[in-house]
């Protein structure tokens, strides 16, 4: 089984929230490495191509290319814990201040 680390982006199959579907994006792996490491799960921010539409606790992602993204894309504040079996492949990782950003931005929306 591949290890995914915190920062990774990933393509998994995302359930929409009213469960209605679900459909294959890209997803932040949020979790820790020690979270991982007890655990067959990672717990992932769910991104979207739709820069338009902006809520709270979603961030747009400066270095989306570096990031391994085809397009301009937000991390949004839409969380999901999810089996590391329902991890398609890696895509790339965050860059570092970009990751900082989003932790900032968890924080805030989960009153950490």
């Amino acid at each position: 089984m591949i290890a995914y680390e915190r920062g990774n982006i990933v393509l998994v199959s995302f359930v929409f929230s009213d469960e209605s579907g679900a459909k294959r994006r890209p997803a932040l792996i949020i979790s820790s490495d020690a979270y991982h490491r007890a655990r067959q799960d990672v717990i992932v921010s769910a991104i979207t191509s739709n820069t338009r539409r902006r809520l709270f606790g979603d961030y747009i992602i400066a270095d989306w290319k570096g990031a391994g993204l085809l397009y301009p894309s937000v991390a949004t504040g839409i969380l999901r814990t999810i089996k590391e079996t329902m991890i398609a492949r890696r895509l790339g990782s965050m860059t570092e201040p970009d990751l900082e950003a989003i932790d900032r931005g968890l924080r805030r929306a989960l009153r950490l």
